[in-house]
């Protein structure tokens, strides 16, 4: 019984830590999974261009222009314009994080909805797409500032000896983050943000607050962000303090067991040297006290009597002829009838022997 029982620990104890270890394996999966899922969201009209920030979860994205009085003229079809026709804007593209989880990696895609020129960017590059009649033509600017037409495929224009982009309605640029270090643009933490920024020029009196923006972007998530990671980390530790509850109590009772495995020798051998006493004094029914007490301690155990009251009964069976001690050797041994003398004398209850 007690090697079943350990076995039965044994085998919950390791259900159990089996049991936290899947808990943990799926938290793994999940965050795996999380942090490689592609995350998309769109932005226009007021919830891009609005003065104050209207969405304070997940990700948002507010590009604010900033007044500016440069104007130039855009003599495109080479009509002898004099007067300006388009006005530069700077738009901040302020992502903000209102996450606990790092953002990654982003990008956005800002498809315009009407003629504008590019001027500069920063920190990060622009993928350009430009449609035409026949094809889409798509070239990468590492850095706007720096750009030179002859270098590129793109449909460009040269203003008083600055070279513009041009981005008909449809097209679009996709920015791609700097993760260098002076940038600071990837990876954005948790309730942190970052502002790159455009330099484009509109048509006087238009503006791109009717162009749209798709957000593109992962998240990192910490494994101790998990909740099931917590789960287990409680598990284990419920475990653990069960196991060492387990060990501690089992360690203690198999040294009471060992002591009263002990105890018991010692009183065993003492009933037993005293039976032998008593088996001495009569000769003729040797060894009748042992087998008596093995023969009324297997019938105790067949009516269900276990453990320390089984030992009890055995004990009892082995001293039921323990008032021979008190009885003389010549009445004990005597071949015929006592006498009435000898019946009082071998009286336990008068010779003051001990009844068990």
């Amino acid at each position: 019984m007690k090697v079943q029982n350990r076995k039965k620990a044994a085998v919950w104890f390791t259900v159990i830590l089996l049991a936290c270890l899947v808990v943990m394996t799926i938290g793994v999966i999940k965050t795996e999974r999380y942090n490689r899922k592609r995350h998309h969201k769109t932005f226009s009209g007021p919830a891009l261009f609005a003065q104050g920030s209207t969405e304070h979860t997940g990700i948002s994205v507010q590009a604010v222009p900033r007044s500016s009085t440069w104007e130039k003229v855009f003599d495109t079809e080479k009509e002898g314009q004099t007067e300006n026709s388009y006005q530069a804007y700077t738009y901040d593209f302020t992502i903000a994080n209102h996450t606990k989880d790092e953002v990654s990696d982003f990008s956005f895609r800002l498809t315009f909805s009407r003629q504008v020129y590019l001027a500069s960017a920063w920190n990060g590059a622009l993928e350009i797409h430009q449609h035409t009649e026949d094809a889409e033509i798509v070239d990468t600017l590492p850095d706007l500032r720096t750009f030179v037409p002859e270098e590129h495929t793109l449909d460009t224009v040269t203003v008083d000896g600055e070279s513009f982009v041009s981005m008909q309605a449809g097209d679009y640029l996709i920015y791609i983050p700097s993760s260098a270090m002076s940038a600071r643009e990837m990876p954005i933490g948790p309730h942190e943000g970052t502002t790159p920024g455009i330099i484009l020029y509109t048509a006087l009196g238009e503006s791109i607050e009717d162009s749209s923006l798709e957000m593109e972007f992962t998240f990192h998530r910490l494994l101790t962000q998990e909740p099931l990671f917590w789960i287990t980390v409680a598990g284990f530790m419920v475990w653990l303090a069960a196991l060492l509850i387990y060990l501690i109590t089992s360690a203690q009772i198999r040294q009471y067991q060992e002591r009263h495995e002990r105890d018991n020798e010692i009183i065993n051998e003492s009933i037993e040297t005293f039976t032998g006493f008593i088996d001495a004094k009569d000769p003729y029914t040797n060894g009748h006290s042992k087998r008596v007490a093995i023969y009324t301690k297997q019938i105790a155990k067949e009516l269900g009597f276990t453990g320390e009251e089984l030992e009890r009964i055995y004990y009892m069976a082995l001293l039921h002829d323990c008032g021979k001690i008190g009885v003389p050797d010549n009445i004990l041994g005597k071949p015929g009838r006592l006498t009435a003398e000898e019946l009082r004398s071998s009286n336990p209850t008068q010779s003051g022997a001990v009844i068990f």
